[in-house]
C-alpha cells in the first residue's frame, strides 16, 4: 500500500491536507523536507499533541540520525496509530528517494483519520453512557435516600442495644446496602467517563487553536497584499 502509485488528484488532494498543517519549516521539495521524519512528527503532533514530544526528533542531514528519527517514530508514535513504516522504505526516505515519501503520507493520512473517527465514535458513545448513567443515578438517588433514615433509625436501636452507643452507622450503612454501593461504584464510572471525554475535549480544542492561528496568519498576510497594492496604486 505504501508503494502505490497515486493519481494526479490524490496528489493534489494530499498536499492540500497538508499545507493545511502549519510546520516548522518551509514546504519547498516534499522528499527532502520529510526525509529526516521531523515533519512527520509535527503532521501527527498538529491531531494528537500529546502523542509527540518533539525535542525528542532532531532536524539532520546525516543518513544516521534521520534513520534513527523513524525508527523513533515507528516504535512512539505510528505503533499508536496501528501504524509502521518498512526498514527498507525509511531507507529509501532518508536518502530523499524520489516517489517514497508520498505514499507513506497518504497512509498515514488515513490512519490519522481512522484515529479521530475511532476518538468520535468513543465522544459519543461516553455521551450516550453519561446520559443513561445520570437518569439511572436521578431515579435511584430519591430511592436510597428514602431507604437511608429507616435503616439508620433501625442501626440506632440496635447499637444501643448492644453497648448504650450510637457506633459510625454511614460505615454500617455501605456495608449493609449494596444499592448505595453500586451508587458509589457507578458515580466513580461517571467521573472516569468524564476525565476521558475532557482530555478528548482538550485535543479537539489545541486543533481549533492550531487552525485559529492559520487563519489569523492568512489575514495578516493578505492585509499586508493589499496595503501593497494601495501603496502602489496611491504613487501611481
Amino acid at each position: 500500500m505504501m508503494d502505490r502509485e497515486l493519481t494526479e488528484e490524490e496528489l493534489q488532494d494530499l498536499f492540500a491536507w497538508i499545507d493545511k498543517i502549519p510546520l516548522s519549516r518551509p514546504k519547498r521539495h516534499i522528499t527532502r523536507d520529510f526525509s529526516d521524519g521531523v515533519m512527520a512528527g509535527e503532521v501527527v503532533k498538529y491531531f494528537f499533541p500529546k502523542l509527540v514530544d518533539l525535542h525528542n526528533y532532531i532536524p539532520a542531514n546525516s543518513t544516521q540520525q534521520k534513520l534513527s528519527n523513524w525508527n523513533l517514530l515507528n516504535r512512539k508514535v505510528f505503533s499508536k496509530l496501528d501504524f509502521h513504516v518498512p526498514e527498507e522504505t525509511v531507507k529509501k526516505i532518508a536518502l530523499s528517494t524520489a516517489g517514497v515519501i508520498v505514499p507513506v503520507l497518504s497512509v498515514l493520512r488515513e490512519k490519522i483519520e481512522k484515529k479521530l473517527e475511532h476518538i468520535n465514535d468513543n465522544m459519543l458513545d461516553l455521551e450516550y453512557y453519561d446520559t443513561r448513567n445520570q437518569e439511572k443515578l436521578h431515579a435511584e438517588i430519591p430511592q436510597t435516600e428514602a431507604k437511608l433514615p429507616a435503616q439508620v433509625a433501625e442501626m440506632k436501636n440496635d447499637n444501643r442495644q448492644k453497648n448504650g452507643k450510637l457506633q459510625h452507622t454511614a460505615q454500617f450503612y455501605s456495608d449493609r446496602d449494596p444499592t448505595f454501593q453500586l451508587f458509589l461504584q457507578e458515580k466513580e464510572q461517571a467521573v472516569m467517563a468524564l476525565q476521558e471525554t475532557v482530555e478528548i475535549l482538550q485535543m479537539k480544542v489545541s486543533r481549533l487553536e492550531h487552525l485559529v492561528h492559520l487563519k489569523d496568519m492568512r489575514i495578516e498576510d493578505l492585509t499586508r497584499h493589499l496595503e501593497t497594492y494601495k501603496a502602489k496604486g496611491i504613487k501611481r
